[in-house]
């Protein structure tokens, strides 16, 4: 697939979409909290959530356990991102892009937002606890609190480094989904985790660079704000690269076979030729197309597992 095609993820992850600009500012109260909890970045999170319960499972896992870990999931991730948008309205409220959201046009109060984010976590903790297990809850509640604790609140004003680092909370809904089939990390959920977390980086930076000059006003040392251009997408080839190692390491030690074979390794020179290209004219619709090809490389991958799953051990 190219790097310039369009993402088969939902329409509203695209460019434009994953993040809430001005261009969509919420005008009700319900508006403004569904906002908080930044659903259309939640998507993506399921969606490396439910093929990995698949992969544990060996076969579509029951039902009623993948509602509770998705409604949990999807809570837990709500309230974290309600907490980032509190500790962040001052820098929304200078980026074009984040003028609109609820905390900067005052449409939600912080206290008001606060509580609702507390309510979610403790529903999230609640509900992945009765209908999974403490692991799960606890790996959610944990991904939350290195969220808010060490990427929002530490890095993110004052390293280069913080989204490698803070990186790692967004990996962590693989592990819930295995957890909450087995009750258990094993070496395929790390594997699926250092994958997410090599991801990440490269994914943000695209981002970063195609807004690199609002960053820069706000004072986000993004790695695009703080280090040469060519530096910084040299910075994305490696973990691209690195990236996907991981997702062929995956083969071997998840037993997958050749429709995930296939697909990790077209799917990754895919990213990785992307990347490159972008070295080679570093323009933002280029950095654009690759944040774009970053969701439907990821989308494509672990929709690979599934069907993997299911051609080798049935539905």
């Amino acid at each position: 697939m190219a790097v310039g095609a369009r993402p088969i993820v939902p329409s509203r992850l695209a460019p434009g979409g994953v993040v809430h600009g001005s261009s969509r500012v919420p005008r009700t109260k319900l508006q403004g909290y569904v906002a908080l909890a930044k659903l259309r970045v939640v998507e993506l999170l399921l969606i490396t959530t439910v093929p990995t319960m698949v992969l544990a499972e060996r076969g579509w896992p029951d039902t009623w356990l993948v509602v509770v870990t998705l409604v949990g999931g999807t809570l837990a991730a709500g309230g974290a991102n309600a907490i980032n948008m509190i500790v962040d309205r001052d820098i929304d409220a200078m980026m074009e892009r984040t003028k609109g959201r609820p905390l900067v046009t005052g449409l939600i109060t912080p206290r008001a937002a606060l509580v609702y984010a507390v309510a979610l976590e403790v529903i999230a903790f609640a509900v992945l606890w009765w209908g999974a297990n403490l692991l799960s809850a606890s790996l959610t509640i944990g991904a939350t609190l290195f969220y808010v604790f060490v990427y929002t609140i530490w890095l993110k004003r004052t390293s280069r480094q913080n989204i490698v680092i803070g990186g790692a909370a967004g990996a962590v809904p693989v592990l819930v989904g295995w957890s909450a089939v087995t009750n258990s990390v094993s070496w395929t959920s790390i594997v699926l985790f250092v994958l997410m977390f090599l991801w990440t980086p490269p994914h943000f930076w695209a981002l970063a660079i195609r807004h690199v000059e609002e960053y820069r006003a706000a004072g986000v040392p993004m790695l695009p704000v703080v280090v040469p251009m060519e530096q910084a997408v040299r910075n994305m080839v490696v973990y691209t690269g690195l990236l996907v190692v991981s997702s062929l390491v995956l083969i071997p030690v998840a037993e997958l076979g050749w429709v995930y074979g296939v697909t990790a390794v077209l799917s990754g020179l895919g990213f990785l030729w992307g990347t490159i290209d972008l070295g080679r004219h570093p323009t933002p619709q280029r950095s654009m197309r690759v944040f774009a090809y970053s969701i439907t490389y990821v989308t494509v991958l672990f929709v690979a597992i599934t069907i993997d799953v299911f051609v080798r051990h049935g539905v």
